[in-house]
């Protein structure tokens, strides 16, 4: 099937149940977690993560449900503020996690179609109509979906108030080691209370010029600026190493991947502007774990909860036109050096915390600076490493039920092939899906069936034929220091700067942390 064709304009998506599951040991008192000030930059956006599955070796559908209950409820053991409910304290009316073991929801459901005929270069097409509405009060919901075919797909929606995306991909993680070992490998900490402002509070004139104080009606008035398709691309290992190669020529300084791609995205992203829009911006959102330890040695890489920032940077688009691939991957690397350091995430805090109760935001996110495009790297993390004692996913991807935002958005997520390749989530407009597309460079190649089950063995009708599996140890999170945002742990390092990564912006409840 190429990109672009629907064959499923009758997709019906069956409910086979709705259930409650709680954390396995109910004897854990219940106790109230403040939200640290980077929870409340992160906000309450919804954040949804996507994967695809081949037909079980051994088993059947209900013994995909049967382990992801069990091993589910074991997990939240050592996630129990997953379990709980975000609620506004009775006196301050500032949101706090009550830790209660309500527990999350868990959607049974079915489709009437091969997983491999669902259109993913079109998200609108495919993620979104197999998605069932989940209940907005509960903060995590799972929905499993067996297909005709005898594949399965697993979604998680989540609170982004609960943690940022590194959070959310360590949780997945564990979850799935335990369901097929049997044990926990690592014990998450979610203790907020170290990261604490200073008195009195001191910051620089960069926290100002990046985020803002806002309120709900500025983020429902916010421009839309044409951003509406949902779009999954692939790029070719063999592709990242050319852009790699070439923003070194001439300058003879290495980039990192994530560097090169930006680089190359922002060039795009100014050819395809029209003649009055002389600037463009770009964003990335920076995981503040490996900066904010307090002495040589500690380790943060276990915090589960936000710890970002964003780092933005500022060009015309003439200068992006015209300037050398290396030139562009110059600026992006010295844009995400200035918030890559432990001063930068303590200012942040203090400048949060001198305007709380208020919400709060990153500017570029309110689309009023003109046209811009926020970039989420998360390749360095084990986002594929989920196997749940299945099989390793086919095909995973951030999504987002927004239908618009302000900025664009593009996540990168390494595909687990041997052959280097990354997957691309991008929410985007019309303009850029097109400059993408038609660029002889062909960067940005859209996902298609037979990328997804290619492989040197010939799969069954209906088949995704299982990824090569994440390097053994995947449980260095974070190392390379980079988250970029909605909305993102690092493998084994591959390149010494850090990895960028952004999590995706979600639907209704979009920013309130305003009760």
């Amino acid at each position: 099937m190429a990109a672009g064709e629907h064959p499923n304009s009758k997709l019906s998506i069956r409910l086979i149940s709705k259930s409650i599951i709680k954390a396995a040991n109910s004897n854990t008192p219940p106790s109230v977690l403040p939200v640290s000030n980077f929870d409340h930059l992160s906000g309450r956006y919804p954040v949804t993560i996507f994967y695809a599955y081949s037909k079980p070796s051994t088993g059947d559908f209900d013994s995909v449900i049967n382990t992801i209950k069990t091993s589910l409820a074991e997990t939240l053991d050592y996630f129990f503020p997953f379990a709980g409910r975000i609620v506004p304290n009775p006196e301050s009316g500032e949101l706090e996690i009550l830790c209660n073991n309500e527990g999350i929801e868990l959607i049974e459901a079915s489709a009437d179609v091969s997983i491999t005929s669902l259109n993913f270069y079109d998200l609108n097409d495919s993620v979104k109509r197999v998605m069932l509405p989940s209940t907005t009060e509960i903060p995590l919901s799972v929905q499993v979906t067996s297909y005709a075919c005898g594949g399965f797909s697993i979604a998680w929606s989540f609170d982004h108030l609960l943690a940022d995306g590194n959070g959310f991909v360590k949780f997945l993680f564990l979850w799935s080691e335990l369901a097929r070992t049997g044990r926990i490998p690592a014990m998450p900490n979610h203790d907020r209370s170290i990261f604490r402002p200073r008195s009195p509070p001191s910051y620089g004139p960069l926290l100002d010029r990046t985020f803002t104080a806002c309120t709900l009606h500025d983020v429902l008035a916010m421009p839309r600026n044409d951003i509406s398709l949902k779009r999954m691309y692939y790029i070719h290992g063999s592709c990242i190493d050319r852009l790699q190669a070439t923003v070194k020529e001439g300058v003879g300084v290495e980039r990192t991947r994530t560097e090169a791609i930006s680089a190359y995205l922002w060039k795009v992203l100014a050819r395809s502007l029209g003649e009055t829009d002389t600037e463009c911006r770009m964003g990335w959102l920076v995981d503040g774990r490996p900066w904010m330890v307090s002495e040589p040695g500690e380790d943060l890489s276990d915090y589960v909860g936000n710890v970002v920032s964003m780092a933005v940077g500022e060009a015309s688009t003439r200068e992006l036109k015209e300037g050398s691939l290396s030139y562009v991957a110059g600026m992006v690397a010295q844009v995400i050096a200035e918030v890559k350091n432990k001063a930068h995430f303590l200012e942040l805090l203090d400048w949060i915390e001198c305007r709380r109760p208020e919400m709060v935001l990153a500017r570029i996110l309110l689309g009023l600076q003109g046209p811009a495009m926020v970039v989420s790297s998360c390749h360095n993390m084990p986002v594929m490493a989920t196997d749940f004692g299945f099989g390793s996913p086919r095909l995973g991807t951030f999504n987002t039920a927004l239908d618009a935002i302000g900025a664009g958005y593009v996540n990168l997520v390494s595909s687990g092939r041997e052959d280097g390749s990354w997957f691309v989530f991008a929410f985007i407009w019309p303009r850029l899906a097109l400059e993408l597309e038609s660029d002889p460079e062909q960067v940005f190649l859209p996902i298609t069936v037979d990328y997804i089950v290619s492989s040197k063995d010939s799969p069954e009708d209906g088949e995704l034929l299982p990824l090569k599996g994440e390097e053994e140890e995947v449980l260095i999170f974070g190392v390379d220091g980079v988250e970029l945002v909605g909305v993102a742990s690092t493998v084994v390092p591959e390149e010494p700067a850090p990895s960028n990564e952004i999590l995706a912006i979600d639907a209704p409840s979009i920013f309130p942390n305003s009760s």
